[in-house]
């Protein structure tokens, strides 16, 4: 498959907390009202540099809602999800 390109970001960014690959910048954020089963989770306008899995159903705090986990496109972790 190769070496993936990554999308290099200016600014207050986030990151992967395993290889520092930037995932956001905090100008993007929207809120950070969420709860995750992790802890607080933000919701972002954009990210960059990740992949995702398939969609499937889950119930959340606000009903049932269909979600893609997402992955950093550089060491492969978890980052989060998307509806």
């Amino acid at each position: 498959m190769g070496r993936p390109f990554l999308i290099h970001l200016e600014g207050r960014k986030y990151t992967c907390k395993y290889c520092d690959t930037p995932l956001g910048l905090a100008d993007d954020i929207v809120s950070k009202a969420f709860q995750s089963h992790n802890g607080p989770a933000y919701l972002f306008e954009k990210v960059v540099n990740v992949s995702t899995g398939t969609s499937e159903e889950r119930m959340m705090t606000t009903g049932l809602h269909t979600v893609v986990d997402i992955f950093c496109v550089e060491c492969g972790s978890l980052v989060g999800w998307k509806y």
